[in-house]
């Protein structure tokens, strides 16, 4: 008798099934009356959009956050969050850390691949500078939102500090403070600043955090000089990141210069805070400022752009991310210089990073066309509007034109496996469903060359 084949579960795919799990449910806790503020319970469809959008980090979102859901429905959203920032795995880790218990080999994997490590020393300390420094830094971010929040809303302007924090960190974009965002605060330098710091650091990423504290160390003896011992990743995400967030403000002031249902009526400072503003939350954050469907065409495209590029590796962001984005031009131009090696900062990179790189950038693109032709197959909105929305859910944005709102049955439901998708990430999806095992004989199939480009 043939022994019963044992099911076993990639590290990938149990991370997959750990987000699936969250949001089955927080869909079945914000489907309960308790959870909204009206007689009866919202549909199922829509706990289930909402328990997605809070645990891929999203923030599109078909019903108000801050009308339709009461404090305990508040509460769900805020832990779905929370648990999407950093991770099921993460969170899991840090208890058995709290508990004294030893992480196995078995956790450890969760949490490099969890993570996207490249070693599997230190994970335990990972992890809990990881947790602690995620509350400080969401305590921090809760107590400045306090000065203005709790003037304008008294004791409520708490909660909504502590909200708004966390979901500017984990690059949620949800907000309970009213049904149009942040619009109401696109003035206000505080609200401003304090939301971009907070996506800033979410967005780059611990591994960046940490390599930065390490040379910060160093700047009473060396200086400035210290910042060129940063690693190769921490170089790329801090520049990449900084370049962006300037040419898309640059963009964006440009274009909505003399747009008068955005910036037109403004002041010079003003103009300048709204547009680093929006290029800040287009990278994956979600909050809104301005209403997006006011841009002009060419702002548009340009924040599909930079929602596409998304964040830095190992953080709250999504995206293809500012790492990938640099090794495939690294690639691309020492594909047309001729040269064999591809090289940043006088390092050389592997050929299995540029290849990840590839494979993301090709999935994550195969995902938004899937999303935009489905979207536009089922709904009646225009082609930029659709494309504005498929980008935006497959990089968890958040972002919108107006449409998430007005979405049929079919088209939420494509938005919600566009979501997860994106949030999960286009190679982790990939390996997932490739249970075939590399293969381990020298055979190799003769080699042809095809014409390209």
């Amino acid at each position: 008798m043939k022994k019963k084949r044992k099911l076993t579960l990639s590290t990938t795919q149990i991370i997959m099934l750990s987000f699936l799990l969250a949001i089955f449910i927080g869909s079945i806790l914000l489907v309960l009356p308790i959870s909204s503020r009206g007689s009866t319970s919202v549909s199922y469809i829509d706990a289930l959009f909402t328990a997605t959008t809070a645990t891929c980090v999203t923030g599109l979102v078909t019903l108000p956050t801050a009308t339709t859901w009461s404090i305990f429905g508040q509460v769900v959203i805020l832990i779905l969050i929370q648990i999407g920032g950093l991770g099921i795995i993460t969170i899991m880790a840090g208890v058995m850390i709290a508990l004294n218990r030893k992480i196995g080999l078995k956790d450890s994997q969760l949490i490099q691949d969890a993570f996207n490590l490249n070693t599997l020393s230190g994970l335990a300390k990972f992890v809990k500078k990881v947790l602690i420094g995620t509350f400080i830094i969401e305590g921090i971010g809760a107590l400045l939102y306090m000065t203005v929040f709790i003037p304008e809303f008294g004791a409520k302007g708490i909660w909504i500090s502590v909200f708004n924090s966390i979901s500017a960190f984990c690059n949620a974009g949800i907000d309970i403070i009213g049904e149009n965002s942040l619009c109401d605060y696109a003035l206000n330098p505080v609200i401003n600043i304090v939301t971009s710091l907070l996506i800033i650091l979410g967005g780059l990423g611990y591994i960046v955090w940490w390599d930065v504290i390490r040379v910060l160390k160093k700047f009473k003896k060396q200086g400035f000089k210290c910042f060129s011992s940063l690693s190769l990743h921490s170089k790329i995400a801090l520049l990449t990141t900084i370049a962006l967030i300037l040419v898309g403000a640059l963009a964006i002031f440009i274009f909505e210069y003399d747009n008068a249902l955005t910036l037109k009526e403004l002041s010079l400072f003003d103009k300048i805070q709204v547009s680093f503003f929006q290029s800040v939350t287009t990278r994956t954050a979600g909050f809104a400022s301005v209403p997006q469907e006011s841009l002009t065409n060419a702002s548009s495209i340009f924040c599909m752009l930079l929602m596409f590029i998304g964040g830095s590796p190992v953080g709250t962001a999504g995206g293809i991310k500012t790492v990938t984005l640099i090794v495939l031009l690294a690639t691309a131009i020492s594909t047309i210089k001729n040269k064999n090696e591809i090289s940043l900062f006088q390092r050389s990179l592997s050929k299995q990073t540029t290849r990840k790189a590839v494979a993301v950038l090709s999935m994550s693109f195969f995902i938004i066309f899937l999303s935009t032709v489905s979207l536009a197959f089922v709904t009646d909105a225009s082609a930029l509007d659709i494309a504005y929305e498929a980008v935006s859910a497959t990089a968890t944005v958040g972002l919108t034109r107006n449409l998430t709102a007005s979405l049929n049955l079919a088209g939420k439901i494509i938005i919600i496996v566009t979501m997860y998708l994106g949030r999960i990430g286009p190679i982790s999806l990939a390996v997932a469903f490739n249970s075939s095992k590399e293969s381990t004989n020298n055979i190799k199939n003769p080699t042809e060359n095809v014409c390209v480009g």
